[in-house]
């Protein structure tokens, strides 16, 4: 069934030196500005002298206005608590570009959510390096970029990509199988908003074919990882991973086919967590509330 946006609704992620009272401050704060908190979650890493995060979800009557008076007020709390915080709104819908290359298998589940009301996102437009996905994407009514990157012409043509998101003021990145490294610069342009997947045999099985490599160690378990890019690869902050429990009897094909399986399904939870504002970062860890 179809998933419908609460207009009502708002979400207030902070993040905190722990002390006692934060979840009380809060929630004063917040029943002071007329929210009526529909769900709370707090998580503390150390109650003596850890960080505190938390998430906290609410309606708003008078959306509009009681949404700019937290958004005003709650600097003095954030001051004294040395808190960082995120208010995010469900008004509106986030705006999500899909990268991919030649593997469609990410990019498919993606859209499937999207078209039967399972992911709550607005995906204007598709980014490839290729052009054997362009009908696929069409079908859908979203529009296709092809811009082919080479070693020489790389730095022009992430600029071009970076040109394109901005004009379609996009929030955040899922990189559906893009098999491109992402420069640092254009990295910086998007923190901690773009994500990506790939087969959780890291490190043990770095570089090409790692299902073949897999299949000659004889593993028992393969997986996928979905994380946060930064500029170390593959060594961002990690959102979601997930196993699946192999044998003697699979090929090396065979394992391709539930690794793929298991990378899209990993991929579409780190997906909706990020676009649901489920998650908080701390370091080179994340919070999945």
């Amino acid at each position: 069934m179809r998933q419908r946006k609460l207009e009502n609704r708002a979400k207030l992620l902070i993040s905190c030196p722990d002390r006692p009272g934060i979840v009380s401050t809060i929630s004063t704060f917040l029943h002071e500005k007329g929210a009526n908190i529909v769900q709370s979650d707090q998580y503390t890493t150390d109650p003596e002298s850890g960080m505190f995060y938390m998430r906290v979800e609410f309606d708003l009557d008078d959306f509009d206005q009681s949404f700019d008076n937290i958004q005003k007020g709650i600097a003095p709390i954030a001051d004294r608590l040395s808190m960082e915080w995120r208010l995010e709104s469900e008004k509106r819908m986030k705006r999500m570009a899909i990268f991919v290359s030649k593997q469609d298998h990410c990019l498919l589940e993606l859209l499937w959510k999207w078209r039967s009301g399972e992911l709550l996102v607005d995906i204007p437009l598709v980014i490839s390096n290729h052009t054997d996905l362009r009908e696929t994407v069409e079908a859908y009514g979203i529009s296709f970029y092809h811009i082919p990157v080479s070693k020489d012409t790389k730095a022009e043509a992430e600029q071009r990509q970076i040109q394109i998101l901005k004009q379609y003021d996009i929030d955040f990145i899922a990189l559906a199988r893009y098999m491109q490294v992402l420069s640092s610069t254009f990295v910086a342009e998007f923190p901690k908003q773009i994500i990506n997947i790939h087969h959780s045999f890291l490190p043990a099985f770095i570089g090409a074919n790692p299902y073949d490599r897999a299949f000659d160690r004889g593993v028992k378990l393969i997986g996928a990882t979905a994380h946060y890019v930064t500029d170390d690869l593959d060594e961002g902050p990690i959102i979601e991973q997930d196993v699946l429990r192999v044998n003697h009897r699979f090929t090396a094909e065979q394992l391709k086919i539930a690794g793929r399986d298991v990378e899209r399904v990993t991929f579409a939870r780190a997906v909706a967590w990020h676009n649901e504002d489920r998650i908080i970062t701390y370091g080179n860890k994340t919070i999945v509330f």
